[in-house]
């Protein structure tokens, strides 16, 4: 990956928790999906089905953990997942990977997603 930031352990750890509660996850899921444009709470609370005050505690760990970035639009907020941080993530677990092969080398580690 390229013009991926470097990630350490701690920040990996911090990530991982984060994102280690169903909710969390779901909620991470859905800004991932909405992509650059992000979400306002109001639409991720209805398409979740999350009550505001739930889903607020939520986002402030994720964004504590550096995976989702807030912005004032007019009076509005809007929430998004910050993909340079969530491609360091997926570089560190990633970065010693079938020792060194390349991916496309090694059957298993070439699997597509579901």
């Amino acid at each position: 990956m390229t013009d991926v930031p470097a990630m350490d352990e701690a920040s990996a750890v911090k990530a991982l928790a984060a994102l280690a509660q169903a909710m969390r996850l779901r909620i991470f899921r859905a800004l991932v999906g909405a992509g650059p444009a992000g979400l306002t709470p109001g639409v991720l609370a209805a398409t979740l089905g999350v009550s505001a005050p739930t889903l607020s505690f939520h986002l402030k760990e994720l964004m504590h953990a550096g995976l989702v970035t807030q912005q004032r639009d007019g009076r509005f907020l809007i929430y998004r997942p910050a993909l340079a941080q969530m491609n360091a993530l997926l570089g560190y677990l990633a970065l010693h990977c079938c020792g060194g092969e390349p991916c496309a080398a090694v059957p298993a580690c070439s699997a597509t997603p579901a």
